[in-house]
């Protein structure tokens, strides 16, 4: 008897990557027959990028899957997963798409594989439109290790837009079941740290410009935090020129928020510096525990964990309403978002909760 397809409107909502992300892995996991239709209809290039089409090939490679219709400008593609098994996958784009991006699909379904499994990730490690990889490494990383997700993440070779060309390797461990998470107290920022880089030809100057920009921004609202951002001139292991900065604060329950920002024709360095500044000030305003860019990479998560989520945070960005949208569909999961209104919450803190629907790694 063949399963019954569920099918995804691309076009709502976010509208882009991330519905193929989201939808992709929770097929591969939950074993549900996926149909995308309309992807990417309102971009200016509809379709599938060379990314996307990277992305959802290197999640059927993991499920042992068929996957139809999957080619650059499609703009309907059909999943069947088949099971998922450990072992070494391979995704290169041929672009400088993230490679961040890639893992965000791929993660969620090596955690529910028959054994470890071997990621090899190619295109751009610090990307535009997408999380650093110093960001996956420092911020996403430990947060789901509080689910119980483990993975080593090895930078082999930065690089940049336009040219790609970089490989990052990431070991998976997979596990029972999710954990669910409690962040709901941020306690006080303890320190500030972080990296301002130069690569290729363009001048070590750029990075001390950038870092000290960066340093001067967050000191005018934030006068008595530890901060270290040292610049950085990116040597052997790097392809491309590029310029760029990430700044990473925790806190003393062990939350950790970043913002980060890249080197753009005709800006000035102390420019980007102080935007990835602005960036991190504004998601410790709120008081939450994550920022905006972890808030909706943890929504898979919460989704498939077993027990009651609950995650303090700032503003629901359209990428979290979307990535909630998706796992209410092809999971059995429950989101409600309701406003904090204790002494340390603003007009901008909200509290995330979610039933997980308790998926079970059948290998296990």
């Amino acid at each position: 008897m063949e399963s019954e397809v569920m099918e995804i409107d691309g076009s709502v909502m976010e509208g882009g990557g991330q519905i193929l992300r989201v939808s992709a892995a929770l097929s591969c996991i939950t074993g549900t027959s996926v149909k995308i239709t309309k992807i990417r209809a309102g971009r200016s290039t509809p379709g599938l990028r060379p990314q996307h089409l990277s992305g959802l090939q290197l999640v059927s490679d993991l499920c042992s899957g068929s996957l139809q219709g999957a080619e650059i400008g499609s703009t309907e593609i059909s999943l069947t997963p088949g099971k998922i098994h450990c072992g070494n996958h391979t995704a290169d784009p041929q672009t400088a798409g993230s490679v961040c991006l890639l893992l965000q699909a791929s993660l969620p379904c090596a955690v529910f594989a028959d054994g470890p499994s071997q990621l090899i990730l190619k295109g751009g490690t610090n990307a535009e439109m997408a999380p650093q990889i110093d960001y996956t490494v420092k911020v996403f990383k430990p947060t789901m290790e509080k689910f119980g997700v483990h993975f080593d993440c090895d930078v082999r070779l930065r690089a940049y837009y336009p040219k790609g060309g970089g490989e990052v390797m990431v070991t998976v461990n997979p596990v029972k079941e999710l954990q669910p998470v409690l962040m709901t107290e941020r306690g006080k920022l303890t320190k500030c740290y972080g990296r301002a880089f130069v690569a290729g030809v363009l001048p070590y100057k750029l990075a001390k410009d950038m870092s000290s920009a960066a340093v001067r921004t967050i000191r005018r609202e934030i006068k008595d935090l530890y901060i270290n951002i040292p610049a950085l001139q990116e040597k052997e292991n790097a392809t491309g020129n590029a310029n760029g900065i990430i700044i990473i604060a925790e806190s003393s329950t062990g939350c950790v928020f970043a913002g980060s920002a890249l080197g753009r024709k005709g800006v000035y360095a102390e420019q980007i510096g102080a935007e990835a500044a602005e960036m991190l000030l504004r998601n410790v305003r709120h008081n939450g525990c994550v920022d905006e860019f972890l808030q909706d990479q943890v929504i898979i998560f919460m989704a498939l964990a077993k027990g009651t989520s609950r995650i303090r945070t700032g503003p629901v960005t359209q990428h979290t309403q979307t990535a909630i949208h998706i796992a209410e569909k092809l999971t059995q999961a429950k989101f409600t978002i309701t406003k904090c209104d204790d002494e340390l919450s603003n007009d901008d803190t909200f509290l995330i909760e979610c039933e997980g629907s308790g998926a079970a790694n059948a290998h296990m």
